[in-house]
């Protein structure tokens, strides 16, 4: 069997309690310029990519910890490879399933449909295939009351999501209607005790 290749590389996540000095000095060292910011999380991009830089800050949805320089909370949090189609994403999912190898998440973002996997050591890669046919209507998204309402996510079933595509098209599926319920975030920023 062929696997499914992305189509190309996306963006990285960092988490951090140093947030603003790490949103500043993205903006200064890649003059980049902020999407969305919250505060728990913000977005940067520096071309017509949606965002490039994610930031999760740990001191506001990790209260309870105040180490700034802890190995393996602080530091990346994933990568992400973007999908020509979602068919293609579905194609790897179904691959990487009949290799026993499972994603932790799915959710819909709002900009992007994606499936997020951890490797042997835990490192965490995200799947993903835009929502958009152009970077302004995801740019338009992301300011508007539907992002803002929901940055994180709608978790989705990517079996179901299967079976609805062997049954027809998935006409509407990459257009997120409903912004509820927001999913808690999983992965190793939810995990850390």
């Amino acid at each position: 069997m062929t696997s499914t290749r992305p189509h190309k590389f996306a963006h990285v996540v960092y988490r951090t309690r140093r947030f603003e000095e790490m949103l500043a000095w993205y903006q200064a060292v890649f003059g980049a310029h902020v999407q969305h910011q919250d505060p728990a999380l913000a977005f940067l991009t520096y071309d017509d990519e949606h965002h490039r830089f994610a930031f999760v800050n740990l001191g506001v949805i990790d209260p309870q910890h105040t180490e700034t320089d802890k190995q393996g909370l602080i530091g990346v949090d994933h990568v992400a490879y973007t999908y020509a189609s979602l068919d293609q994403l579905l194609d790897h999912y179904d691959q990487l399933k009949a290799k026993a190898i499972h994603p932790y998440w799915c959710v819909h973002h709002g900009i992007t449909v994606s499936m997020y996997y951890a490797d042997p050591d835990g490192n965490q890669m995200e799947f993903q295939v835009e929502c958009f046919d152009s970077n302004d209507k995801a740019n338009a998204f992301m300011a508007g009351p539907g992002f803002a309402q929901n940055p994180i996510g709608v978790e989705f079933n990517p079996d179901a999501l299967l079976a609805r595509r062997q049954a027809g098209p998935l006409d509407g599926f990459l257009r997120r209607e409903q912004h509820q319920p927001v999913s808690p975030i999983r992965g190793a920023v939810s995990n850390a005790a």
